[in-house]
């Protein structure tokens, strides 16, 4: 495991992007529990955010792709809408303590 980040620095409804052992990463916080993913559109291999760590869109209840606009679900990274629907972000498992948020890479 590999620490991400203190708790406290991925606000609740936010997201963060991350460099860690050479791979680009980011973290939502959606009902007190983090998620993370590769930082990676299923559609085209680009980066998701529009500028930096805003991967959320205006409602910040879905992640969207700043290239072309798809959303997915943040719980699951399951893309249901835009060009690549049906298809997943790539998950990477974490768990958080009372120190912060680690990644398992």
């Amino acid at each position: 495991m590999k620490f991400l980040c203190a708790g406290n620095d991925l606000p609740e409804a936010g997201s963060r992007g991350f460099q860690l052992a050479g791979l680009k990463l980011f973290a939502v916080r959606r009902e007190q529990r983090a998620y993370v993913y590769a930082n990676r559109c299923p559609h085209r291999g680009v980066a998701l955010e529009w500028q930096a760590d805003q991967f959320l869109d205006p409602s910040a209840s879905l992640i969207q792709c700043a290239t072309h606009g798809a959303l997915f679900l943040i719980e699951s990274g399951e893309c249901v809408a835009g060009p690549c629907a049906g298809q997943f972000l790539e998950s990477i498992g974490c768990h958080e303590d009372s120190q912060g948020i680690w990644v398992d890479l």
